[in-house]
């Protein structure tokens, strides 16, 4: 199984406070998405990126088997972040040739998704596989060995929908139309409560 990337370091400047504790299902969102990756991860080294929030984070990650890395620089941008978590990731465990990245604001992603992430790699051969959901390709991502090179490539302001806009021909997809549903508005939190 790849190693997973949770990026987390945002400071959620249009919710207004930090999205990463939002409470759903009796869970905060990075507490969830944390799990969800050491289930998808299968022993396999997992990273949550922390940046704005970090000591309020920290909590919420107690005694799960993950490692937490603070970027220095999340305030350039979601490229600053997954670079610096590939960076920490290397630094951990050079034996691992393969990532999958997600993010802590997409409840609805599972660990069947990532697995189905990597199994789509394996079928088509391609080394970038997205997830498809309201007519875009995003996050949760799988990147192969070949493709990590393209991320450290990546502008500190840009995410990794730029790569994938960018060489198109690279991209397998995984369709997943809950991953539309994101929290960056406290309009959205309330939507997402109300779906429970």
């Amino acid at each position: 199984m790849p190693a997973i990337l949770v990026l987390a370091a945002g400071a959620s400047t249009r919710l207004g406070r930090p999205k990463q504790l939002l409470v759903y299902q009796g869970q905060s969102l990075l507490r969830r998405a944390a799990q969800t990756a050491i289930a998808a991860a299968a022993g396999a080294p997992v990273v949550v990126v922390t940046g704005a929030q970090h000591e309020a984070l920290l909590p919420e990650l107690d005694g799960l088997p993950l490692t937490v890395a603070c970027c220095p620089d999340w305030e350039q941008g979601m490229g600053a972040s997954l670079k610096f978590g590939m960076a920490a990731l290397r630094s951990l465990c050079s034996s691992w040739s393969s990532v999958i990245v997600m993010l802590c604001d997409q409840p609805h992603v599972t660990p069947e998704l990532l697995l189905q992430l990597a199994e789509a790699h394996t079928a088509t051969g391609r080394p970038i596989v997205a997830t498809a959901y309201a007519g875009t390709h995003g996050v949760p991502v799988f990147f192969a060995a070949e493709a990590l090179p393209l991320c450290q490539q990546l502008p500190d302001s840009a995410g990794a929908g730029l790569l994938l806009k960018q060489r198109p021909e690279l991209v397998a997809t995984v369709s997943f139309p809950a991953g539309a549903i994101d929290v960056d508005t406290e309009a959205q939190y309330a939507a997402l409560l109300a779906g429970e």
